[in-house]
């Protein structure tokens, strides 16, 4: 059999492949936040030449549909519920059918994204449109992005850290993308065509990386079930096998009660191997469980329904780049930065107390970023107006969510044992959707707050 270090990824196709596929998962979240302005501004334009002034001279009250909220809300509830279903769907389904299935509807949701934007409207029909497709189009990515955790895992630790980075990179993606439809000097809706159909060749993209992946030597090697199960063995017993070759050229009858002594280890491994139940998991994984759950409850109940409506104080060209430079830009280049610098710089420690005291410490960004110019405010004063204090803010609010959370997943599956890995992998992903969920539901009250 072949030996898994004489198995090369050439030309790391492998590896490219893996941190595309990652991009391609959070591609749809990314798009459809950096657009908020565009939702908003086609709702409200939409709405103000359907406003009639009775003949009394009051205005009509407009409709308020708080979309960015709704938005992060119907994002985060089908991530929850299929991130939890896809652990039954991956018996049922077959993981081809699962990841390339999800990746044409999401590629089909995208399109009819697009479309919408040349398509005349009633705001309250585009709304209830668009909420449909952010439900459905998350609730695909659900199952995608849990089949390719699996499906990334049975490779090298590194194929998962870049598949990590790849998500990591793709609102840094989405908010250039946005800069660039912006400062194209085109009319907004083909802005916001040419914006959307970006995410589409993205996708095609992603779908022809799968389909090249099963056709690669170092995947075919990896992904084999059968030869995952016996290169596992081969990496454990290769040491012990090469010590005892030492002994059969000195002793035959000392060679032959090694091996036998060999063989009882050996047959007691499947016993001491057994995966543990999910309870004794989730008891070793508690505080990080709680971890991942607080960052994401933190950063989603601001980021983005309050923090997209944080205004500049300059007037002119500033105004139409201000929230996709200083909120989205900012914030999805300083969480890659946090994720990154978890590879050089891990403090605190996986066992120290003072890891869930700084992660409960950035409750704080809470109030801070509430208190900036964010418009319209029914009840809490303007203490920070400046944009650069704005900047600041989201600058520090982005590395502490990309550090915690690259700590709390890497952390993890080492307080586990190695063949219980896979399970905290499995959980952590549904308390990461869950923090996603609350911090989603949240953001509902702290934006009326404001």
């Amino acid at each position: 059999m072949v030996r898994p270090d004489r198995v090369e990824d050439r030309c790391c196709l492998v590896a490219i492949i893996f941190f595309i596929l990652g991009l391609g998962t959070l591609l749809p979240w990314n798009f459809f936040m950096t657009a908020s302005l565009y939702f908003n501004d086609r709702l409200k334009g939409e709405e103000s030449r359907n406003d009639s002034v009775p003949s009394n001279g009051t205005a009509v009250t407009r409709t308020e549909y708080y979309f960015n909220n709704w938005m992060t809300l119907l994002s985060q509830l089908p991530l929850l519920l299929f991130t939890f279903l896809n652990s039954f769907l991956y018996q049922l389904i077959s993981e081809r059918l699962r990841i390339a299935g999800s990746l044409l509807f999401i590629l089909f949701f995208f399109i009819l994204t697009a479309v919408l934007v040349k398509i005349p409207m009633e705001p309250g029909i585009f709304f209830s449109v668009t909420m449909a497709t952010i439900w459905f189009i998350n609730s695909f990515v659900a199952v995608l992005q849990g089949s390719l955790f699996g499906l990334v895992g049975l490779l090298p630790q590194k194929y998962s850290t870049l598949f990590m980075s790849g998500q990591g990179l793709a609102g840094t993606f989405a908010a250039l993308a946005m800069l660039l439809a912006l400062s194209s000097g085109t009319d907004s809706k083909t802005a916001a065509l040419g914006y959307f159909i970006t995410p589409c060749v993205g996708t095609l993209v992603s779908v022809a990386c799968y389909l090249l992946l099963p056709q690669l030597e170092f995947a075919q090697f990896y992904l084999n079930k059968s030869n995952q199960k016996k290169n596992y063995e081969l990496e454990n017993n290769d040491t012990l096998l090469n010590k005892e070759s030492a002994d059969l050229q000195e002793d035959k009858k000392q060679n032959s009660h090694s091996i036998g002594n060999g063989q009882a280890l050996l047959s007691l491994e499947p016993a001491e191997d057994r995966k543990s139940s999910l309870w004794h998991v989730l008891k070793q994984i508690r505080v990080m469980a709680f971890c991942i759950t607080f960052v994401f409850t933190v950063t989603l109940s601001v980021f983005p329904a309050v923090t997209v409506d944080v205004k500049t104080v300059y007037t002119g060209a500033w105004e139409r780049y201000f929230t996709p430079v200083c909120c989205f830009l900012a914030f999805n280049v300083m969480d890659w930065a946090g994720r990154t610098v978890t590879t050089f710089v891990r403090w605190p420690r996986k066992e120290s107390p003072l890891f869930p005291v700084l992660v409960c410490c950035r409750v704080v960004f809470v109030p801070l970023l509430m208190l900036c110019n964010v418009q319209e405010r029914s009840y809490l004063p303007v203490l920070f107006s400046h944009d650069m204090l704005f900047t600041f803010l989201m600058l520090l609010f982005s590395l502490s969510s990309g550090y915690c959370v690259c700590l709390s997943m890497t952390y993890a599956p080492q307080l586990v044992k190695p063949q219980d890995a896979e399970t905290a992998g499995a959980l952590m992903t549904f308390f990461l959707a869950l923090g996603l969920s609350l911090g989603a539901a949240l953001s509902f009250p702290l934006r009326l707050l404001v």
